[in-house]
């Protein structure tokens, strides 16, 4: 009977703590989300001052260019979505998790 007492109490516990870990995983991958937007925008105001015009929207060509990304491109950790630019603004279209 104790047994059965301590399992049911685990159960509660473990109903309280799982979602709440889940959600903190999500904030995580937003904010890394956030972090890669402005990696992108940054890189993009370099490209803009070096080249005198925004790259493509689809980053291909400053994707290319590993002075600006070495590891390649980075993809949204929510969605896993490549990220696109308006090429008016230089900034990153989308992406409002």
């Amino acid at each position: 009977m104790e047994m059965m007492a301590a399992v049911v109490i685990l159960a509660i516990v473990a109903g309280f703590i799982i979602p709440r870990v889940s959600a903190y995983r999500t904030s995580g991958y937003r904010n890394a989300c956030w972090s890669n937007k402005a990696e992108i925008e940054l890189q993009i105001q370099l490209w803009y001052r070096n080249k005198a015009s925004y790259p493509a929207a689809n980053l291909s060509d400053i994707g290319a260019d590993i002075s600006y990304f070495p590891q390649g491109l980075p993809v949204c950790p929510v969605d896993g979505t490549a990220y696109t630019i308006d090429t008016t603004t230089g900034k990153v279209s989308g992406h409002t998790h």
